[in-house]
This record gives structure tokens, C-alpha cells and sequence, in this order.
């Protein structure tokens, strides 16, 4: 029961601190950037959730995101977020299985901020009835640029994480 307790705190802890990005990143505004193109800092959260507490708590996260995205800025964007999310969660998990664990965290990022893209890219052709292909370079290029320093960004983190967690990417081959 314990254990229960702990898990459901330290998630409630994870989706404030998601939350708390999530903010931080609407308030930065970077002159000429797109619309639809965000720093996806909260993303942060969820790889930490996928890396070291497991893929149910990646998909968790992501939802827990798309909620708040929701009730903070309309159906649409929660829509594009839950779509964008589950996408990119998912292309982590398998490409990261597929590769036995021996890719780099920046190239799972990238992974994953390219392929949240597409997946709202998706979402927002049955939105809208219309397919924008104009759009594909655009949100590819951010997402690699994005995925890049995002998981930069998770790099630094890591040394910083308490030992228990650190001794678990030695067992997934320490990236």
C-alpha cells in the first residue's frame, strides 16, 4: 500500500512540474517563431516517466498533459496535444525497444518531437479537411532542432538524479 502511495504522489509531483513548464514555455516568446511550435519543455517530464518509471507512466503523463491543455486552452489544443503526445510516446518506446536500448537520449528526443508533430499533423487533417503539406518542413525542422535541445536538456538532468535511478540506466545500458 505503501508503495501505491508513493507511486501516486511522486506522478502528482510529475504532472505539477509538467504543468509548471507547460506555463513557463506559453509565457517565452521567441520573435519569428510558427504558430504551433513550442519548446516542449513539459516533454521533459514524460521522457523521465518513459525512461525510468515506465511506459504506462509515459502514456499517463501525456495524457495528464493533453488535460491540462484542454482546460487551459480549448478542445482543439487538447485534442492536438493527446494526439501529438500518444504519437511520439509511442515512436520512443518502440524505437528505443527496437534498438535494445542503444540509442542516445537526444535521438529519442528527436524521435519524439518529430513524431508528435506528425501525429498533430494528422489530428489536424481531420479537423480541418484539409492536409497541410506546406506545414511538413516547418514542423520537421522544429522538431529536430526542439528534440535536439530537449534532449540535451535530459542529459544535464541525469546526474542530478537521485543514485537509485541513475544505477537504472546501467541496466539499460547507460546511454
Amino acid at each position: 500500500m505503501k508503495h501505491i502511495a508513493s507511486r501516486v504522489s511522486l506522478m502528482g509531483l510529475l504532472f505539477a512540474l509538467s504543468m509548471a513548464f507547460s506555463y513557463l514555455e506559453s509565457m517565452i516568446v521567441i520573435p519569428g517563431m510558427l504558430p504551433g511550435i513550442r519548446l516542449g519543455l513539459s516533454n521533459l517530464v514524460t521522457m523521465y516517466g518513459v525512461f525510468f518509471l515506465g511506459r504506462r507512466t509515459g502514456y499517463t503523463l501525456a495524457v495528464m498533459k493533453s488535460v491540462f491543455v484542454l482546460l487551459t486552452r480549448g478542445f482543439v489544443a487538447g485534442m492536438l496535444s493527446l494526439s501529438g503526445g500518444l504519437v511520439s510516446v509511442t515512436a520512443i518506446i518502440l524505437v528505443d525497444w527496437l534498438t535494445r536500448y542503444s540509442l542516445h537520449y537526444i535521438t529519442l528526443s528527436v524521435i519524439g518531437a518529430v513524431m508528435h508533430n506528425i501525429g498533430q499533423l494528422i489530428l489536424a487533417r481531420f479537423l480541418t479537411s484539409v492536409f497541410l503539406y506546406y506545414y511538413i518542413p516547418v514542423l520537421l525542422i522544429s522538431g529536430l532542432v526542439v528534440g535536439a535541445v530537449t534532449g540535451k536538456l535530459f542529459g544535464w538532468i541525469i546526474p542530478y538524479l537521485p543514485q537509485r535511478y541513475r544505477s537504472s540506466l546501467r541496466q539499460r545500458g547507460e546511454r
